[in-house]
């Protein structure tokens, strides 16, 4: 996939070992400034639901070893059973360069039953930062090309709301 219209990239890859995508974005801001954006809970509530979703943190310790919990809830109705909550725990925080963490859904569903892990790096560029999110084990209830298009979408909030304050 090439760059789209909101600047966004990715390539969906579902592989043998494992259904991952990689997605990436220049935004307009530093690297220090878009890595806060990760961690603060406020400002995670703001960016990180794509479009149509809202979110409450219920709790979020950035720290190695540290865990966040928190709820996408659909804004209309035809998205409303789309909703979840899911949570993970903070397994490496570079500040301004990297975030691994792990993501799981709270769920009964098997198909959605899959610890996913996410690596998050920034990079310092002449336009700002270019943030790179690498998502893999995805549940396989959902297609990878879904999960492509809401990191997209995640990442073009962030830009709006960090490049909007920098």
């Amino acid at each position: 996939m090439s760059d789209d219209s909101n600047g966004g990239s990715g390539s969906p890859n579902a592989s043998d070992e494992g259904r991952s995508i990689t997605v990436s974005r220049v935004i307009e801001a530093p690297p220090e400034r878009v890595y806060e954006a990760f961690l603060d809970p406020d400002q995670l509530a703001q960016w990180l639901p794509p479009t149509g979703f809202s979110a409450e943190v219920h709790h979020l310790k950035p720290k190695v070893g540290g865990t966040y919990r928190m709820t996408f809830t659909g804004e209309t109705d035809e998205l409303a059973e789309y909703g979840s909550t899911f949570g993970g725990t903070y397994l490496e925080l570079v500040p301004g360069e990297r975030i691994v963490y792990t993501d799981e859904f709270e769920t009964d569903d098997p198909e959605m039953a899959s610890e996913m892990m996410v690596t998050v790096t920034f990079e310092a560029v002449p336009e700002g930062t270019e943030v790179t999110a690498r998502q893999e084990g995805i549940p396989e209830a959902i297609p990878p090309s879904d999960a492509n298009d809401g990191w997209n979408d995640s990442l073009s909030n962030l830009a709006e709301l960090v490049e909007e304050a920098s």
